[in-house]
């Protein structure tokens, strides 16, 4: 996925939550839920394809559970930007989880590093041989 396309995931297939927020703000954070949890089942997603699910499945295994995926945000004193930072980080994890890996170009070790390997292993064989020996 490029920098400038994120993915864009349907408002419908999200559920939010929302609680009182700890940390500054006075008495402002006593009275108003401004800490936003947003919960998003990748099973039951349209947005994504068979395919891309189950990539997404593999790379964000340690965060799904039960095939859901919490983000909790409660970085700002406002609701609204806590729900705007909770889907940003939602839209670039899922968007990042479902680039497919670039295929690897087989490659060759070049003749200088297969002289070298074989250089240091001549050395170390020879070491060891001087080992085995009677001392007199």
């Amino acid at each position: 996925m490029s920098h400038d396309r994120r993915l864009s995931l349907p408002e419908s297939e999200m559920t939010w939550r929302f609680s009182r927020s700890s940390g500054a703000g006075g008495q402002h954070v006593n009275t108003t839920d401004t800490r936003v949890e947003l919960i998003w089942s990748l099973a039951d997603t349209a947005a994504l394809s068979p395919a891309q699910k189950e990539l997404a499945a593999t790379r964000l295994g340690n965060r799904l559970v039960d095939g859901v995926i919490t983000i909790v945000s409660s970085q700002y004193r406002s609701q609204h930007r806590n729900r705007e930072d909770a889907r940003v980080r939602l839209e670039e994890l899922v968007g990042q989880a479902i680039v497919p890996d670039r295929p690897r170009r087989p490659t060759r070790p070049s003749r200088s590093s297969q002289r070298r390997r074989l250089d240091a292993k001549k050395r170390r064989g020879s070491l060891k041989e001087g080992r085995s020996g009677t001392w007199e």
